[in-house]
């Protein structure tokens, strides 16, 4: 059976440092490809306070046996304390490329 695709999505802090974890993902071929999003607004609650912050999301298309090791070396790369790093289950798409993404 194929390795089933999947997203790992994270947001981060600035440009240098979406850069940094998307090189080192495709560098240790950890991820087929990973797009760095334009800066977005969250607000989140975070030590009983409501908090704002201006975020770069990543997307990491990657296959879920590589779940582990994506989710390891983002952690070496990412400066919060509690990163948001979430994986999302790829249920169809064209062909050819989800097996690009798993080759």
């Amino acid at each position: 059976m194929p390795a089933e695709d999947i997203l790992v999505l994270t947001q981060v802090p600035n440009r240098a440092c979406a850069e940094a974890i998307a090189a080192a993902l495709i560098e240790a071929r950890l991820a087929a490809c990973v797009s760095i999003g334009t800066p977005v607004d969250s607000l989140y609650h975070w030590r009983g306070k409501i908090e704002t912050a201006n975020e770069i999301p990543l997307a990491a298309k990657t296959s879920a046996d590589r779940y582990a090791e994506v989710e390891a070396a983002i952690r070496a790369h990412h400066p919060y304390e509690l990163p948001e790093i979430l994986a999302v289950p790829v249920s169809c798409g064209l062909a050819p490329y989800l097996r690009w993404v798993v080759d």
